[in-house]
């Protein structure tokens, strides 16, 4: 019989299971403020001993551990590599800003969406993750901030999050509770290739994240080439879900736009995309293309950016150049999770431990 995944769970829920177990309901309130503390269950002091001594023999607290650290020296950006139970390993990166501590998380072992530029779906998709996953990476992280804590959460690693529907607005619902962590929603923004149905059941759920779109090209032929959502949703069809999505909620969208050497940076380029953003609530970011050295594509150089950019803004289309981060750290979605499948897993966790022994990795 397998246990029950305590961070899957609202206080509601937390209680009804507690009530199974012939435990009082307030109990919940005092377990789930614990775990969103990330105290594991020995550490719960305001618990009755009996009670903790049962949850340890029915659930899980924490269904994540880390596998293996990455610091860059250049600019701080932490890389993890988180392991679940099953023995799957997906990847977070902790990026700091003035405003504070962004994390960005994976919503899946690998991912079914096949764009050409990720190296997250070279593999295809092994799994979901569970809310109770996504969680425990986020209280993980914090633990090792230490005086610091996540002010942001993107889900952008790893993954479509859309195709993971349930598990990620359930996630979303945790992260945000007040009794928990209680992440302003403004504060979460999530990344889509753009699955427009799911995209607007999504603008009615209550929750007004900041919606990110994988768009990377002014047409449909050009994304097509790169993204094989393209083929399934029409980029009219798209952009009237985000146009829903910002009536709904009352949030801009933000269009991700991976700039690559001779496919999308042409000036023309630049002015079919205005002409299809102009007067919608929305931001560009534009993107160097990080290299996968398993894909053919390249990026664009500095200059080349630049010039797209000022293109943007002589449109009236607003836009920005992503600050690059993690490079030495192999920065893209996907790249660690796969040096790690390359090497083996044996090898790689003898290394984890080689360098935790010298104070530099968990």
């Amino acid at each position: 019989m397998s246990k029950v995944q305590l961070l899957q769970m609202n206080p509601e829920e937390l209680g009804a299971w507690l009530k199974i177990l012939g435990e009082p309901f307030f109990r919940a309130g005092q377990l789930f403020s614990w775990l969103h503390k990330g105290a594991r269950l020995e550490q719960m002091s305001s618990l009755p001993l009996a009670l903790r001594e049962k949850l340890m023999d029915q659930a899980v607290d924490q269904p994540v551990r880390i596998l293996e650290k990455q610091v860059s020296k250049a600019d701080g950006t932490i890389k993890y590599l988180f392991s679940m139970q099953d023995g799957h390993c997906v990847e977070g990166v902790v990026m700091r800003y003035r405003y504070g501590v962004t994390l960005c998380l994976s919503t899946q072992v690998g991912c079914l969406m096949g764009c050409a530029f990720c190296a997250s779906t070279l593999e295809g998709k092994a799994r979901d993750l569970s809310a109770a996953e996504m969680m425990g990476m986020v209280l993980l992280v914090n633990q090792e901030l230490e005086n610091e804590t996540t002010h942001n959460v993107v889900l952008m690693g790893s993954g479509e999050p859309f195709d993971n529907y349930d598990e990620v607005v359930r996630f979303l619902r945790l992260v945000s509770h007040p009794q928990g962590l209680n992440i302003g929603l403004r504060h979460i923004s999530l990344s889509t290739c753009g699955l427009v149905d799911k995209m607007r059941a999504f603008a009615l759920e209550g929750l007004p994240v900041t919606l990110s779109v994988s768009l990377h090209a002014p047409n449909d032929e050009i994304r097509a080439s790169m993204m094989p959502v393209a083929k399934v949703w029409l980029m009219a069809e798209l952009l009237d879900a985000c146009r829903y999505y910002i009536a709904q909620t009352g949030r801009r969208v933000v269009f991700e736009y991976a700039l690559v050497e001779g496919v999308n940076t042409l000036p023309e380029h630049a002015r079919e995309l205005a002409s299809r953003l102009r007067g919608m609530q929305c931001h560009v970011n534009l993107i160097p293309l990080n290299h996968v050295p398993e894909r053919k594509l390249r990026g664009v150089s500095l200059r080349g950016a630049a010039s797209f950019l000022q293109a943007l803004q002589a449109l009236h289309i607003s836009a920005t150049l992503r600050r690059e981060m993690g490079d030495d750290i192999s920065g893209a979605c996907g790249q660690l999770r796969r040096q790690y499948l390359k090497i083996g897993a044996s090898q790689s966790l003898e290394m984890a431990e080689a360098t935790a022994e010298k104070g530099e990795a968990l």
